[in-house]
């Protein structure tokens, strides 16, 4: 079997001092690595970052002609990072059938995915698309002032969030090696932003996360069953849920980074396991390696936790 053909794309131009896919490179390494029971390659993994703006990017612009089978699309620009032309083909690839998955950050970091449509609509911004539920456009870091809401803060960077999975659990959190059969897990971020699921989409929040300066809870990822609409797709809250800088600090990070790390996914390594498999099975449900609906442990209406 020929392996699935992932691009991991950044909505900028090649930055050393920004989110430049560089920074994303133990997710397409882990993803490299995966192999079938014949020890194939189970992913080949394309990573870049978008062309100068202002023109159509030369691969989002014409990716619906491709042979990719899921696009990750890593939304880190102000505001210019897609042109019209882009999200035009982004649109008839997954309608196409073919698996998406859209993240940005805090605030307004990635808004130009608002011109998506679908999957774009599912993401909520200061300055456009704003959270319908009024009470959520509120201040909820208050320790990093100059970033306004959505700026959900889960936690340090490189420290984890213990998550709150949305009956009935979808198959990208299902994990057989964990004790509740779950992802428990995830990288915590101090400025998530604001994601819903849209009206008219087959489409629901499957994770939630909760403030540690507020306690409110927030949406980590909305799913897009396949379907009339198109494709599967993941609508996540922030990038940094697959940052280098996130699974390890070390990594590095740019500059304008002024939060101090915490060092909890290289602590716990059950965190970071999940992490992982949260990933591969993003991954391999956008390709239609999973089915479309799990078997989930529910007790009294509540997934059983440990």
């Amino acid at each position: 079997m020929q392996p699935k053909k992932v691009l991991i794309q950044t909505t900028i131009p090649t930055a050393e001092d920004d989110w430049s896919v560089a920074r994303f490179s133990r997710l397409g390494k882990l993803l490299r690595e995966q192999r079938d029971d014949s020890g194939n390659p189970v992913y080949d993994v394309t990573m870049r970052d978008r062309d100068p703006p202002g023109r159509p990017d030369s691969v989002l612009s014409t990716i619906d002609q491709s042979d990719f089978n899921e696009l990750w699309l890593f939304a880190v620009d102000t505001g210019d990072g897609l042109t019209e032309e882009d999200c035009a083909a982004i649109g008839r690839f997954r309608k196409s059938g073919r698996g998406l998955l859209v993240t940005r950050d805090h605030m307004d970091l990635g808004s130009s995915v608002c011109t998506l449509g679908g999957v774009g609509e599912a993401h909520y911004f200061h300055s456009s698309h704003q959270d319908p539920d009024v009470e959520r456009r509120k201040r909820d870091d208050p320790y990093t002032t100059n970033i306004d809401w959505p700026n959900f803060h889960s936690g340090a960077n490189g420290d984890f969030q213990e998550i709150e999975i949305v009956a009935p659990a979808h198959p990208v959190l299902t994990d057989g090696g964990s004790p509740t059969g779950f992802i428990r897990r995830l990288p915590s971020h101090p400025h998530e932003g604001g994601v819903g699921a849209p009206d008219g989409e087959d489409a629901r929040v499957i994770v939630k996360g909760r403030s540690q300066a507020t306690g409110v809870d927030f949406n980590i990822a909305v799913a897009f069953e396949p379907g009339e609409h198109g494709g599967p797709a993941i609508a996540e809250s922030t990038f940094h849920h697959f940052a280098d800088y996130n699974w390890d600090p070390a990594s590095g990070c740019p500059s304008f980074v002024s939060e101090q790390p915490g060092d909890g996914l290289g602590r716990v390594p059950e965190a970071l396991a999940d992490t992982h498999r949260y990933a591969l099975n993003i991954a391999a449900w956008l390709s239609g390696a999973l089915p479309s609906s799990a078997r989930t442990a529910v007790a009294q209406g509540e997934l059983v936790r440990e």
